[in-house]
Formats: C-alpha cells, structure tokens, sequence
C-alpha cells in the first residue's frame, strides 16, 4: 500500500508540517526545530526504503503514480522516478535533514523560517519526481518564493539585493521555460504535457525554431546550474543566506538545472541538442577553469565556496555534451554521462559540508576573511581535520566520491573533445591550488591571538558533517552500488538522444 503513493508521502510529508507548525507558539522555538525534524526524518527513513527495494535492472520508471488532474487540457499528476531521479531524490531530505541543524542558531522568525523551509523541500522533491511538464514547472515555480524569503530575510547584510537577484533571474528563466512548454504542448496531437509523451514523438520537433526552444530551455536551465554567463547571481546569494540554505542552494538547487537538461532538453529536442553539442562544451569548460580562476581570487570563505560549485557544475556540463555529439559511441557516451550524474549528487555532498564548515567558523569569529584566521589547527584540529577533508573531497583526491565522477566526465570527453577536455583537467590543478592556498592561510603558521580562546567543533556540528563525509568516503572506495542505481537509465538516455 505505502509503495502506491511513495512519492507522494515524499513530496508532501514535508508540507505536512506546515500546519502543525502553523499552530504551534512562536516562542516554541525547540519544539518547532523538533517537528521540523521529525517530519524530515521520516522522508529520509521513506527515502532509504525506496532506495531499497528500487530495482537496479531496468530503465523503467519505478512507484508510478498517474491521475488525472485538469483534464480539460490534459494535465496530469504524473510521478515517478529512475536511475537520473533516484539519487536527487536520496539527496534532498538528506541535506534539509541536516540542514536544520545548521539552522539551530536562527532565532529570529523561527516559525517562519522552518514553515519555508518546509515548502522549499517540496517543491525540490517535486521536481525530481515530477513526470508531467506542467506539474514540473508548478513545483519549479513552487520552490522560488521560499527562497527569496530565506534569502531576503535572514541573510546577511546584502540579503534584499542577494534575494531580488535570485528571484529575477530565476523568474527569467521560468518565463523561457513556459514558453517552451507551452510550444510543445500545442504541438503534440492530442495536445500533452506529459514528459513521456513528449519524448515518444520527440523525433517531430526538428528544425530551425526547435533549435531555438532548445536554446531557451537550456537557458532556464542553466541559469539554475549556473553555467557562464548566467551566473552572477550565485556568489552573491551564496554568501547572504544563512547557512542551511547555502547548503540547499549548492547541495540541491543547483543540481535542478543539471536535472532539468538530461530529464526534458536531451530525450524530447534531441536534434536540437546534437546541434548544440560544441556549445554546451565550450560553456562547460569555461565553467570549470573561469570558475575555478575566480575561486583563486576569493577571500571570504562562503564566497570561494560558492565560486567553486560553479567550477564543479561545468563537469557535469562537460559530460552531457559529450552524449550530444553526433555518433558518439557508448564508450564514450556511458562513462560521461554516468560521471555527470554522479556529480550531481557528489557535489551536492561535498558542497554541503564545505558550507557546513564555513558556517561554523563564522558562529565562532562572525566573519569570514580567510585572510584573517591563521594557526587555527592547533586550537581547533577536529575542525581542521573536517575540513581537510571536505577540501580534499572537493579536490577530487583519488578515494573520495569527487575524483570518480570527474575522471569518468573526462574518460567519455577525451575521444570526443581532446584539446576542450584537456584543458578541463587544468580545473583539477586549480582547485588544488586554491583549496591548498585557503588551508594554508587559515589553519597553518602561528595562531592568531584573536582566536586562542576559540572552541573546537561541536557534536551538533559534527553530527551535520559526518553523514555527508561517510557517503563522499564509501562512494569514493566503493562506487558501483551507486553507479549500479543510475546505469541502465543512463544508456536509456543515450539510446534516446541518439
């Protein structure tokens, strides 16, 4: 019985808090913080189950759920997941879930923030399990407001400036998106949202004008990635939000962009993407070493942070590409797309503990200017020990879940873009370069008086960090359990866009 509406106890188990929070006394702080978790706890315990029984051998999308909703213009209530969901859909509740420990400072608008909070990880889950393109672009549309109000009103000193860039150039790419859909609907017979659909008859969108709706489709899709040149909006949110939705901007929302690419671009606009193929390698790799440049240049901590998620997010670029190209073979293919998938959820581990720590540092100091720490190993080592870590991860040192999915990005894309993968792999260097300079300022040489008195990590903290550092660890030691999940959807994929 539970398997039948799985998803949907995924999607709104969490906005099912909403009331209860709702009556609940605002001064109620940890009983607030205690519900919040609780129902996040129950969508990861719901989560795991369905990761245990999801079956590895097919392409099929699994827990279906199929109703009709406005059936005047045939718009359904479509869910369901596969290998490109099921990780995105593992990693959600599992950042919100820690990510409210990381909220345990906020003690203005308490009720508030866990009630946003609590719809934000709807519409995230929505999305990843949404198989009707207007049920998709509701729960795209639904996660925006919350985060312009987590943004705009318990960030830092910039946050209105922060959160109205967010939510416009969001909204932007909504509107390319809409518009897309909406061609497409009124271009099917009978006229359909639905994604399946769609791809079914994906061989009919051909031509000049189908190239053009890939364009603005890929455009709000990448605005969320962020791919160069739409990325401007990123450091600046980044380094205004409170820390949890850091974490969720990098660990999640992030990934969307990503998600939206191999779940609607590629399988429905297949021509369209062979066309864009050089394209989406060329901003891929401007991604990874402009970003990784920009990184360098960072002396706060958050906004390094923030830089080097834009850098990491071009792999996953990179990789899709490569599946773009016309005649690529499954040597190639296979490997690229798996590491871009990979990365996703990779990435969304190691970025959240890197503003884990970055926000712990700051509850201690109340700034972040890597410049103005120094020796904080020998006051702080459990924090240096977890950070080095986190840095290393993000590294993509050989033994943690970052090196996998990059080397198999750069496996598919050598035979396909040499001379653009080369100079991909000089990202690699750089993010050593400025991982290596960053530890070196804050955590080696002599301790800064200012900071003798600083206490060590503590186990709220380290309780937020250690799950995300045990899944970056296994992946990296042991990878096939999880490239076992997404395999055969990702030679479904391969297959379509051919």
């Amino acid at each position: 019985m539970i398997q039948q509406y799985l998803l949907t106890l995924l999607i709104f188990l969490p906005l099912m808090a909403v009331p209860v929070i709702l009556f609940l006394p605002a001064k109620a702080h940890k009983t607030i913080r205690w519900t919040t978790i609780i129902f996040t706890a129950l969508q990861l315990a719901l989560t795991i189950y369905m990761l245990t029984i999801y079956n590895t051998k097919t392409a099929d999308f699994q827990f279906v759920e199929k109703y009709n909703w406005i059936p005047a213009f045939n718009v359904e209530y479509h869910l369901g997941v596969d290998g490109l969901a099921i990780l995105m859909v593992l990693l959600t509740p599992l950042i919100c879930f820690v990510g409210i420990f990381a909220s345990w400072n906020i003690n203005k608008g308490v009720k508030g923030y866990f009630i946003l909070y609590m719809i934000l990880n709807t519409g995230m889950m929505g999305v990843f399990c949404a198989l009707d393109f207007f049920l998709f672009y509701v729960f795209w549309e639904v996660m925006l407001l919350p985060m312009y109000f987590l943004i705009g009103i318990w960030g830092g000193p910039r946050k209105e400036y922060a959160a109205i860039k967010f939510f416009l150039y969001t909204l932007f790419g909504s509107v390319l998106m809409l518009l897309v859909m909406l061609a497409l609907y009124f271009s099917t017979t009978p006229h359909t949202f639905s994604i399946p659909e769609l791809i079914k008859v994906s061989s009919t969108f051909k031509g000049t004008s189908w190239f053009i709706a890939f364009i603005g489709l890929f455009i709000a899709f990448a605005i969320k990635v962020p791919a160069f040149p739409f990325h401007t909006w990123l450091p600046d949110a980044h380094t205004e939000a409170p820390t949890a939705i850091s974490v969720i901007l990098a660990g999640v929302l992030l990934k969307m962009g990503v998600y939206g690419i191999i779940r609607i671009s590629l399988p429905i606009l297949p021509d369209a993407a062979h066309s864009f193929a050089l394209i989406m390698a060329v901003i891929g790799v401007i991604n990874i070493v402009y970003g990784a440049l920009c990184t360098m240049a960072q002396k706060d901590l958050k906004r390094m942070i923030a830089y080097s998620s834009i850098s990491h997010m071009g792999f996953c670029l990179l990789g899709i590409s490569v599946v773009c190209w016309v005649g690529v073979s499954a040597d190639s293919a296979i490997p690229a797309l798996t590491g871009a998938v990979l990365q996703m959820f990779n990435h969304g581990c190691i970025a959240g503990m890197l503003f884990l720590i970055a926000g712990v540092i700051y509850d201690r100091a109340h700034h972040r200017d890597i410049n103005g720490f120094g020796g904080l190993a020998s006051r702080m080592p459990l924090y240096a020990g977890m950070t080095t870590f986190a840095f290393f991860a993000s590294m993509g040192l050989p033994g943690l879940s970052g090196f996998i999915s990059e080397i198999l990005v750069f496996l598919g894309g050598f035979n396909v873009y040499p001379v653009i993968t080369i100079i991909s792999v000089s990202g690699v260097v750089l993010t050593a370069g400025y991982f290596l300079w960053a530890m070196q300022r804050m955590f080696l040489g002599p301790l800064n008086e200012k900071y003798k008195d600083l206490p060590d990590i503590n186990g709220r903290e380290m309780f937020t960090l250690v799950p995300l550092g045990l899944i970056v660890l296994f992946i990296g030691v042991y990878p096939m359990p999880t490239i076992n999940l997404i395999s055969e959807s990702v030679k479904n994929l391969i297959t379509l866009v051919k």
